[in-house]
């Protein structure tokens, strides 16, 4: 099957939710320094939006300013940014306490920055409003009005309309299959390098909405399916001696792996949301233990990489993986 930049056909009003005055209520008012502390490094992308070309459509910024989700209890956030940091290198921010949703709560929260990827942090003090929690990723975009814009007509839902948090705008949105993720805008921008590696979004998805999924998400990020095998090695989701579809999109959001299950998935598969590429995978585990991680799913090699999914203090689960060489 062939995917296209294809919108479905979906026309929704859309709010006005740029950086003019007024069109949605400061609804945080304490903790501001704080928050920038934390929201800071993932407001980096001047540069980004200068270099696009005239005309461009592109609502992504770019992955090294788009951000996994990771909430953890209070008492598990230093242990789980310490062990990540030691894990992949690179820096954590200042922490800071302030609410980030657009009804009262209130939360610790830190951004791990490394080569491999970044990390939203978050240890609620009140208990999370929902839906948040259930979005996977942060996605940062040039403009939300054309990003909501963009999602409706590509097929998503907008389970939590745009909202002011101290520095910007976000949104969450869901795609066919369940797939939920947050948008960010900002209003002051700063730069940041480009990642070493560009991470794996881990999706798992139903063999009934996967071509919809695929379809409506390629509309929305411009990217383009670079791989549909529709018999992959299952050893790397835990069923070996199987086969299962695996579909890869890159676009300026970064790299999506769709996995297509039927959902029979042995523990821990199906709870990593991202995947880390390395360079040496054996010593990075080696790193991740010593950081107090555990290895729950021991390397597999398939035909392009060898992978392993470790649980980080607190509970987070990643895939980790290093290319084979050609």
């Amino acid at each position: 099957m062939q995917y296209q930049s294809h919108r479905c056909a979906v026309e929704t009003m859309v709010p006005n939710v740029s950086n003019r005055q007024g069109a949605y209520e400061l609804r945080t008012c304490g903790a501001i320094v704080l928050v920038l502390a934390f929201l800071q490094p993932l407001a980096a992308y001047a540069s980004d939006v200068k270099a696009k070309p005239a005309g461009s459509t592109a609502i992504a910024v770019g992955p090294q300013y788009d951000t996994t989700h990771v909430y953890v209890a209070e008492g598990d956030l230093d242990a789980f940014v310490n062990s990540f940091v030691a894990t992949f290198g690179g820096s954590s921010s200042k922490r800071s306490v302030g609410n980030v949703t657009p009804v009262p709560s209130s939360t610790e929260m830190q951004v791990a920055l490394t080569p491999v990827g970044v990390l939203s942090i978050f240890a609620y003090q009140t208990p999370i409003p929902f839906p948040f929690g259930g979005e996977r990723t942060g996605y940062l975009v040039t403009d939300m009005d054309e990003a909501i814009k963009a999602a409706r007509a590509a097929g998503a839902e907008v389970i939590v309309e745009p909202f002011k948090d101290p520095i910007g705008i976000d949104a969450v949105i869901q795609w066919p299959g369940g797939v939920k993720m947050q948008l960010y805008w900002h209003f002051k921008p700063s730069t940041r390098p480009p990642l070493e590696t560009v991470p794996d979004n881990r999706v798992y998805v139903s063999q009934d909405q996967a071509d919809n999924f695929v379809r409506c998400y390629v509309g929305f990020a411009d990217g383009k399916v670079v791989a549909d095998d529709k018999h992959a090695d299952a050893g790397e989701i835990g069923r070996a001696g199987e086969t299962y579809r695996r579909i890869r999109i890159s676009s300026l959001f970064g790299n999506v792996q769709v996995l297509v299950t039927d959902g029979h998935l042995p523990y821990p598969f199906g709870h990593e949301l991202t995947g880390y590429q390395v360079q040496d995978l054996r010593a990075t585990l080696e790193k991740a233990k010593a950081a107090g991680a555990k290895i729950l799913s021991a390397p597999y090699t398939t035909s392009d990489r060898t992978s392993a999914v470790v649980e980080f203090p607190g509970g987070y689960i990643a895939e980790i993986h290093s290319l084979s060489a050609r």
